[in-house]
C-alpha cells in the first residue's frame, strides 16, 4: 500500500500552451498523452500529434517515450526517444511546456522525504533552558546589505566577500539590459578585489571573436588616448586549461613571459578566470594591477638582484587566493546572466517573429477575401460597360464600393489598434455621438428589416476623444446587425445611462442575435478572431477595447445562446488624462460585470 501511495504523488503540470495550469496524476502502468481523446492526458494543443507519446512505470519511476511525433517530444530542451524522467524535468510536446513533478521509487527500497523527518517534541527537549541566543528573522538581508557594520572579523571579512555575490546575485536577477549588468557586475568586483583596471570579454556567438562588454579603471575614465592592454597568452591559457588564474609576478613567471605585453605595459599581477555557463565557456572576467613602463622595469630589475639567491620567494601583491575563488564565483554568476539574457532576447524575438507569422497570416486571409470582391465588382463593370447595362454597372459598382469600404475599414483598425496613442479628450456630448451613428446606421436597417431603437438617459457633458468612441461604438453597432441579420424579428436598441455614483457612464447596445457562446466569450477581444468570416477584419472588438481601456474604461459582456447579447462601453465621465487640469481624479477598479 506504501508503495502505491508514492505513485500517486507523482504528476504532470501545465506550465504553458493551451491547457495551461491543468495537471495530471500518473499512476496507471501506461499513460498516453497526444491531441486525441482517447488518450489519458490530452493536450489541446494543434502541433501535438494525434498520439504523441507515452509514459510507462519502470522499477526507477517513470519513462518517457516519444511514438514517432511529427515534431518530436523534448525533455530539458533536448529531443528524445526513450528516456527515464525526474522531478523537475520540463518536458516540451508541441507548444506545451510540462513538468514532472514527485518523488522516485527507487527500485521498491527508497522512501520518500517525508519518511525521513522525524518531529520531536516538547518532551523530548526543554527548549528555553537550550536557547543561547535569539535573532530576528529579517537580519539575514541586513547583514548581507551591510557586514562592514559586524563586528567579528571572522564574520565581517566572510561576509564581505558573500555580501558580493549576494548583490551579484540581486543583479542579475533585476537588470535585464546586458550592458548595465556587466557595468554592475564590474562595479561590485572593484568594491572587493583592489584591481587598477579590469574588463569582462565575450565570445561573440557569430564570429567566434572575443569583444569587450565592460571596461572600468579604479583612478576612473581615461584618457582617450589611453588604451588597456589585455595579455592574449594569458587569455589563451585560460581559455586553453579551463582554469581561472592568478599571476602574482607576471614579468617573472615562465610562462607569461611576452615583453612586450607584459613589462611594455607594466603589468604586475592578473587574475584572469572563464565565465563558465551550463554547458558552454563564454568570456573571461580579466583583472590586473600595474605601473607606470619606468617604474615596472626598476622594480623588475630590482627583483632579480634580490631574489637572486632566493628564485622562488613570493612576491608580495594585492591579489589572494581568496580573490581569485571570488572572482571566479561572480565569473559564474555573470556567464548564468548572459545565458539568460540571450535566452529570453532569442524567446522575445521568436515569439515576434511567430506573432508577425500569425498577423500576415491573418491579414492575408481578410485582403484576399476583399480583393475577391474588387475583382468580381470590376467584371461586373467590363460586363455593363461592353453592353451598356446601367442597371449591371450600378450592381458592379456597389460591390466594388463595399470592398472599397473594407479596405479602409481593414487599415483604420489595424492603424488604431497598433499606435500607441493618448486620447485626444475635450469636452463632449455622449448622446450626439450615438445619434450620428444611429444615423449611419438607419440605411443598413431599413435595407435589412432591423428594428433600431434608441433609450437616450440624461448625461453630464464628459471628457473624452470623441473620434475614438465614435469609432469604438460603430464597430459594436455593427456587430450587433451582423449578429441579428438572420433572426426572424431582428432587433437592435442603442441607450445611454449615468451610473448611481454620478462618475460613469454607460453606452448599452443590445441585440437579439444568435448570441455567444460561454467558451467563445474570453476570446473575442483577441485580434484577428473574426466569427463573421469575410464580413469581418478581426480586428474591430479588439479596437474598440482598446480604444475604451486608453480612456479607462472598459467594454463589459453579457450574452446568451439563442437570445441575444448584451456590450456595455464604460468610461469616466472626467478623464484621468485630464488630471492635470481638471484637479486630481480618483482611480476606481472596474468590475467586470454587474
Amino acid at each position: 500500500m506504501k508503495r502505491q501511495e508514492r505513485w500517486e504523488r507523482l504528476k504532470l503540470i501545465v506550465i504553458k500552451g493551451a491547457d495551461e495550469g491543468k495537471q495530471f496524476d500518473l499512476s496507471d502502468t501506461l499513460v498516453g498523452v497526444g491531441r486525441d481523446a482517447v488518450n489519458q492526458i490530452r493536450l489541446h494543443d494543434t502541433e501535438i500529434s494525434r498520439r504523441h507519446a507515452e509514459f510507462y512505470r519502470c522499477p526507477q519511476g517513470y519513462r518517457l517515450r516519444d511514438i514517432g511525433s511529427a515534431n518530436g517530444t523534448y525533455v530539458n530542451n533536448q529531443p528524445i526517444t526513450d528516456v527515464l524522467l525526474n522531478s523537475g524535468d520540463q518536458i516540451q510536446i508541441g507548444q506545451s511546456l510540462l513538468v514532472y513533478t514527485g518523488s522516485r521509487n527507487d527500485n521498491g527500497t527508497g522512501s520518500d522525504l517525508a519518511d525521513r523527518i522525524s518531529l520531536i517534541t516538547r518532551q523530548d527537549v526543554e527548549l528555553s533552558s537550550a536557547i543561547v541566543k535569539t535573532i530576528g528573522e529579517t537580519e539575514g538581508s541586513r547583514i548581507l546589505a551591510r557586514p562592514e557594520k559586524v563586528e567579528r572579523p571572522w564574520l565581517k571579512t566572510a561576509l564581505a566577500n558573500l555580501g558580493i555575490m549576494y548583490e551579484t546575485i540581486q543583479a542579475t536577477s533585476h537588470i535585464l539590459d546586458l550592458n548595465q549588468l556587466l557595468e554592475k557586475i564590474m562595479e561590485l568586483i572593484f568594491r572587493s578585489l583592489e584591481a587598477d583596471r579590469g574588463c569582462i570579454m565575450l565570445r561573440n556567438p557569430d564570429s567566434g571573436q572575443f569583444q569587450p562588454k565592460a571596461v572600468r579603471w579604479r583612478s576612473g575614465p581615461p584618457l582617450p588616448e589611453e588604451k588597456f592592454p589585455v595579455s592574449r597568452t594569458i587569455m589563451e591559457y585560460v581559455l586553453r586549461e579551463k582554469q581561472g588564474i592568478l599571476v602574482s609576478d607576471a614579468a617573472q613567471d615562465d610562462r607569461f613571459k611576452t615583453q612586450q605585453s607584459i613589462v611594455r605595459f607594466g603589468i604586475r599581477e592578473v587574475i584572469c578566470v572563464p565565465m563558465k555557463g551550463r554547458h558552454d565557456t563564454l568570456g573571461v572576467l580579466y583583472l590586473d594591477t600595474h605601473t607606470v613602463p619606468r617604474e615596472f622595469l626598476h622594480s623588475v630589475g630590482d627583483i632579480d638582484a634580490t631574489h637572486t639567491g632566493a628564485p622562488d620567494e613570493p612576491v608580495i601583491g594585492k591579489f589572494t587566493e581568496d580573490h581569485l575563488a571570488l572572482a571566479i564565483a561572480i565569473a559564474h554568476q555573470a556567464a548564468l546572466a548572459v545565458e539568460e539574457t540571450r535566452y529570453r532576447d532569442a524567446l522575445v524575438q521568436s515569439e515576434r517573429l511567430a506573432a508577425i507569422g500569425q498577423t500576415v497570416a491573418a491579414l492575408s486571409h481578410h485582403i484576399k477575401n476583399i480583393l475577391q470582391g474588387l475583382i468580381t465588382g470590376g467584371e461586373i463593370l467590363k460586363v455593363g460597360l461592353t453592353e451598356k447595362d446601367f442597371p449591371t454597372l450600378e450592381q458592379g459598382w456597389r460591390i466594388v464600393e463595399k470592398n472599397q469600404g473594407k479596405i479602409y475599414d481593414l487599415v483604420m483598425d489595424m492603424l488604431s489598434y497598433s499606435k500607441e496613442r493618448e486620447p485626444a479628450i475635450k469636452d463632449t456630448d455622449v448622446n450626439r455621438i450615438v445619434q450620428e451613428v444611429v444615423e449611419l446606421m438607419q440605411r443598413r436597417a431599413q435595407s435589412k428589416n432591423i428594428r433600431l431603437e434608441t433609450r437616450l438617459g440624461e448625461l453630464p457633458i464628459c471628457q473624452i476623444d470623441r473620434e475614438g468612441i465614435h469609432r469604438a461604438l460603430l464597430n459594436v453597432v455593427s456587430n450587433a446587425f451582423d449578429a441579428v441579420e438572420e433572426r426572424t424579428n431582428p432587433h437592435v436598441a442603442i441607450g445611454t445611462l449615468l451610473e448611481a455614483d454620478n462618475e460613469w457612464v454607460r453606452i448599452l447596445v443590445l441585440d437579439n442575435g444568435v448570441g455567444i457562446p460561454a467558451e467563445t466569450l474570453p476570446e473575442i477581444f483577441k485580434p484577428f478572431l473574426s466569427t463573421k468570416g469575410s464580413r469581418g477584419t478581426g480586428l474591430g472588438l479588439a479596437v474598440s477595447r482598446k480604444i475604451l481601456r486608453e480612456h479607462g474604461g472598459d467594454i463589459l459582456v453579457k450574452s446568451n445562446v439563442g437570445k441575444g447579447s448584451h456590450f456595455i462601453l464604460r468610461f469616466p465621465v472626467r478623464s484621468p488624462l485630464a488630471a492635470d487640469v481638471m484637479g486630481t481624479v480618483t482611480h476606481q477598479i472596474l468590475p467586470t460585470e454587474e
